[in-house]
């Protein structure tokens, strides 16, 4: 092998791998990572512009209040959501444009360590819905509660605690009848 083919192998390389780290950094940070941001946020800004528009309309109380309700429930589920996936995707793209080498343990278990907390952080996105619902809406903690007590929780307690309270006849008389004459004969 000649040095020039060498070189030209390696400059292949390179110019492969940087083609490669642009199309990793424009999918995940963009449609990965902020498109779904974007699209999110400028979601649930006309959302709110919607229900400016509707207190000025002639509907009645209880819809403008549940207007009101679902949109303070989107906007604060859109803010923990831009909350909770930015700072993984802002660590993912810099990971992509500035990689850590193996060879220098305690930055590359640094990296690491900080990869894992941000998924995490980012894994609670998936999660919190159901809490933030439960705060900010009444009438989901009614629907809540719905469910478990009455559904589930009476499931539950005919499937683990059966209490056999029914009055059935006994069709054994003359079983019966002999066993009080053998008593009485005692």
């Amino acid at each position: 092998m000649s040095s020039s083919s060498v070189s030209d192998g390696i400059l292949s390389f390179a110019t492969q791998y940087s083609i490669y780290t642009g199309c990793i950094t424009f999918s995940f940070g963009v449609i990965v990572g902020f498109l779904p941001i974007v699209i999110a946020s400028s979601f649930s800004v006309l959302a709110y512009r919607n229900v400016r528009r509707i207190v000025r309309r002639q509907l009645p109380i209880v819809r403008r209040k549940l207007d009101k309700q679902i949109t303070a429930m989107v906007l604060i589920r859109v803010i923990a959501y831009v909350c909770l996936v930015s700072p993984y995707n802002i660590y993912r793209i810099y990971a992509v444009n500035f990689p850590t080498s193996r060879s220098v343990p305690m930055v590359y278990a640094v990296g690491r360590l900080l990869q894992t907390i941000l998924l995490s952080i980012n894994n609670i996105n998936f999660v919190i819905n159901f809490h933030i619902f439960v705060i900010f809406s009444s009438r989901f903690r009614r629907q809540v509660k719905f469910v478990l007590v009455k559904k589930c929780w009476q499931r539950w307690r005919y499937w683990c605690c059966p209490i056999n309270n029914r009055i059935e006849p006994d069709n054994n008389i003359e079983a019966r009848n002999s066993q009080m004459e053998s008593d009485e004969n005692l």
